[in-house]
């Protein structure tokens, strides 16, 4: 069966387009290799997937809905995994067009494409910034816990593409999943992530700059256990007209100088800190509850930090010549 994954040149979107290429999917991605960052990795994991014969990249703008009804009508798929979007908080501050745009113009293009072509469930990005800034309570953030307080625009559209999701689903009656990502990280990761631009820096000899006082927490999920999730999810579709959101993180908070330290440690290196204050658009914790989406698939998370990071820091060791 035909899957059209967008974002597959993208962190998560290239994981699970190969995913599904391993288990004997035909894959079609769809990506337009902007340049929010570095696009030589984008193509280095383009070219990993083209490795599959069963793999097709299309370059396209999800925010084109003549090309995305065209691309759905023609392929046949009756899956769509949409992870194409504009990521980051902080640049959301400088860039609120490109938001505008990408992740909301883009979801609705995606919307149309679908409920027009007979797609029979779209899985989609979402984020934990949807939950806003709470503090840790000694319990994880919920499903049904609100989601009226975002405080970035990024939080603000993600959220939007969600009702956006939920009004399409009761109007035209086609499954839907969004998957809210908590801090997604390993090799072949995003550069604006702060593990891997810590990483740089460290090596560089350069100071890395420590936001919140360190006083952060992170739910850091390693990319093959948002893998695991994210294609669960696929293989399990609401009922006719249903749309269900669901956490995926590791359900374990690090506090950000225990990431750091545990990143000195993978590096044989110790960083040189400059403590500065939260930034705007900045939450204070991260922290998943996934009991909804073990209930769903069995998701249980199984790379510990130490781990992860250590897998990432011999990528990157190889990525750079290192």
């Amino acid at each position: 069966m035909t899957v059209i994954v967008t974002g597959a040149a993208g962190f998560v979107g290239m994981h699970v387009a190969e995913r599904l290429l391993q288990r004997g999917e035909t894959v079609i991605g769809v990506d337009e290799f902007n340049a929010y960052y570095d696009v030589a990795l984008k193509d280095l994991r383009a070219e990993r997937l083209a490795k599959h014969t069963a793999f097709r990249m299309v370059r396209a703008d999800i925010a084109d809905a003549e090309a995305m009804h065209e691309l759905v009508r023609s392929s046949g798929a009756k899956r769509v995994v949409h992870l194409a979007a504009q990521a980051g908080v902080r640049y959301s501050i400088d860039n609120p067009f490109a938001y505008q745009r990408s992740n909301l113009q883009g979801h609705l293009s995606i919307l149309e494409a679908c409920r027009h072509n007979g797609v029979e469930h779209l899985v989609y990005a979402s984020s934990s910034s949807v939950y806003g800034n709470r503090p840790l309570a000694g319990e994880g953030f919920r499903e049904d816990d609100p989601t009226v307080s975002p405080v970035s625009l990024y939080a603000a559209t993600k959220r939007s593409c969600e009702l956006l999701s939920q009004s399409y689903a009761s109007l035209y009656g086609f499954p839907q999943s969004g998957l809210r990502f908590f801090t997604v990280y390993g090799p072949m990761g995003r550069p604006d992530m702060a593990y891997f631009s810590f990483t740089e820096k460290i090596m560089r000899g350069d100071p890395i700059e420590v936001y919140g006082e360190g006083r952060m927490a992170r739910d850091f999920t390693y990319i093959d256990d948002i893998v695991d999730g994210v294609v669960g999810v696929l293989d399990h579709p609401p009922a006719r007209g249903g749309h269900e959101v669901y956490n995926i993180g590791d359900s374990s908070p690090v506090g950000l100088m225990e990431m750091i330290s545990t990143l000195e440690t993978a590096l044989g290196r110790e960083a040189v800190k400059i403590m500065k204050p939260m930034q705007a658009g900045d939450v204070t914790a991260t922290y998943a509850d996934v009991s909804k989406l073990n209930a769903l698939t069995g998701y249980a998370p199984r790379v510990a930090l130490a781990e992860g990071l250590g897998r990432f820091v011999t990528w990157w060791r190889d990525w750079r010549g290192l």
